[in-house]
């Protein structure tokens, strides 16, 4: 098995920086963590080619779209149908993330809805995939810790 890629002490002095200021330039990076603007965008690159930087699609509150109500599907599938069953799914597009777990649920599905008619065609869509068993729908009430990574980073040495 092929090691992940993990961050070193200058790749972290970077993401704090990019964390702080989202939309700095190289040169503004450089300059916050004492960096050449050449390293800044080198390492940038090295973080998006290892698929370090995860998608920027994140930051966009779906509210904001139209879809103010959002939803866990827990699902359970025929396993020998997962490919096709992903695929289907990615052509919904108001399936924001799918997760594969272990346990009794097979698949997390986060989905963005206008209303609760409109979670309830989503939801029916879903359902409908051949594979997909059974569905639970959970709505989110309200949100309590955002998504975060901060915490993860080592310390400044």
């Amino acid at each position: 098995m092929a090691r992940a890629f993990r961050a070193d002490p200058i790749d972290i002095r970077i993401l704090r920086a990019l964390i702080a200021e989202p939309r700095a330039s190289a040169m503004a990076l450089a300059q916050r963590t004492g960096l050449s603007r050449n390293t800044i965008q080198a390492r940038l690159s090295r973080l998006d080619d290892r698929n370090a930087l995860d998608s920027f699609e994140r930051c966009i509150d779906p509210a904001t779209l139209g879809y103010p109500l959002r939803a866990f599907l827990f699902a359970n599938v025929t396993q020998r149908k997962l490919t096709a069953i992903a695929a289907d799914l990615d052509a919904i597009p108001e399936v924001l993330e799918v997760l594969g777990l272990s346990g009794t649920i097979d698949l997390l599905i986060q989905v963005a809805a206008q209303d609760a008619d409109d979670l309830y065609r989503i939801a029916g869509q879903v359902l409908e995939i051949d594979g997909i068993d059974r569905t639970t729908t959970a709505l989110v009430m309200r949100g309590l810790i955002d998504y975060r990574i901060t915490p993860l980073l080592p310390d400044d040495k």
